[in-house]
């Protein structure tokens, strides 16, 4: 547990306990919680900012059926040791929770999220709905029309209600917590190679409360094997 602990300094104890059930450790979550106790090894909390009370846009799809059925993408930013800013374009199956993309670069543009998005298409295939927020990369007129072209529809949150936006903003704060915060990048191609790694963790090795501490691909896998149903089609 120590061990664990130590290698994923910001993952709590349950987290710790399902990793440990996997390693084949039958053990009570509650005796971890004690030991966990014992031993100091709480992660310091986040201090949550206050939002304004919202609700979701009864025009949107409340929440994600299928695997591609809503794809949710926002962007990140941080900096290099050196100080020149870095921006992330990070793309999440809502469904399954995989980061399907996290692209790193100086700059993004609405033309540099649609090679991402073409590149993540042909890979598997174009999801129903895209939901973002209202910055102009996503507006574009020439990406929307494209997007409709490939038979996805793309739906906007409010402005001023990242709710709406939820499962892209927890996986960004993850991201921030568990990656960017934990290194000082060099160069670019290091922040690209350990944003890299760490998103590949994220789906194949980091258990996922929301998926009952199933990784995405697991989550992913197991729903492909019990349902042969298409997802829902999008209303364009």
């Amino acid at each position: 547990m120590k061990e664990l602990a130590l290698t994923y300094n910001r993952y709590g104890y349950r987290r710790i306990w399902a990793l440990l059930k996997r390693e084949g450790w039958m053990v009570n979550l509650k005796r971890i919680w004690r030991l966990w106790k014992k031993h100091q090894l709480q992660v310091p909390k986040k201090k949550r900012r206050r939002r304004r009370q919202g609700s979701i846009n009864p025009l949107f799809p409340k929440k994600a059926l299928a695997p591609n059925h809503i794809w949710t993408l926002d962007f990140v930013h941080d900096s290099l040791r050196h100080g020149r800013r870095i921006r992330m374009l990070t793309v999440v199956d809502e469904f399954t929770r995989e980061a399907l993309n996290i692209h790193v670069d100086y700059s993004l543009k609405s033309h540099d999220v649609q090679q991402v998005l073409e590149s993540l298409f042909n890979q598997r295939g174009a999801p129903c709905y895209l939901r973002s927020d209202n910055g102009s990369e996503f507006i574009e007129r020439a990406l929307n029309k494209w997007l409709k072209q490939q038979g996805t529809q793309p739906i906007f949150i409010t402005p001023g209600s990242p709710w709406e936006n939820g499962k892209c903003e927890s996986f960004n704060g993850k991201l921030r917590d568990e990656c960017l915060n934990a290194h000082w990048f060099q160069t670019m191609r290091e922040a690209r190679v350990l944003i890299e790694m760490w998103r590949k963790q994220y789906n194949t090795f980091r258990p996922h409360r929301s998926l009952r501490y199933a990784t995405p691909v697991e989550f992913a896998a197991r729903w492909y094997s019990t349902n042969t149903n298409p997802p829902p089609q999008a209303v364009i």
